[in-house]
């Protein structure tokens, strides 16, 4: 295998590292990121002024930050699924079996990625990579999903079939 791509936190841009991370190289910066979110931004003021409505965000940031990464990975033909969606629930997907997981945990966003066949930590706050086991992961998610309220801490679910690095 391969060095481990890891971003490190700079400013507030968690987002960036965590998307960076989960891609293994520098694919996105604050302008790729900020074009996105201007975008979403302007199809939303489209859909106001159709409505007769005011402009104004319709997006809490959490949510706003989600679509922007959502729509950012869409370009690489990923998708994100709610951890504990109905989506996921029937999937019956099993955590270890899968690639990566982006996480948001107290409003910071990080990357939970299966590299080889080891898991890694690539949360920008870090030094660097984490090696986790497959039974921390299992125990990792349950802890992110029982600590969070769901409207505040969510586990999305990367599915990263498309991509040719793992």
């Amino acid at each position: 295998m391969d060095s481990i791509f890891h971003e490190k936190q700079e400013g507030s841009l968690c987002a960036q590292h965590c998307l960076n991370n989960l891609l293994q190289g520098e694919y996105f910066t604050p302008v790729d990121l900020s074009s996105i979110a201007h975008q979403l931004d302007e199809e939303e003021r489209m859909r106001m002024a159709e409505g007769g409505m005011a402009s104004e965000d319709l997006f809490t940031h959490f949510l706003y930050i989600q679509t922007v990464i959502s729509n950012a990975l869409r370009v690489w033909g990923l998708e994100l699924i709610l951890f504990n969606s109905r989506e996921y629930q029937s999937l019956m997907i099993n955590p270890i079996n899968e690639k990566a997981f982006i996480c948001n945990y107290k409003e910071h966003w990080f990357t939970i990625r299966k590299l080889g066949q080891q898991w890694f930590n690539l949360n920008s706050l870090l030094t660097g990579p984490e090696l986790i086991s497959d039974t921390y992961l299992a125990l990792f998610l349950a802890q992110l999903q029982q600590e969070g309220i769901v409207r505040f801490t969510f586990v999305i679910q990367c599915l990263v079939a498309k991509q040719s690095k793992s």
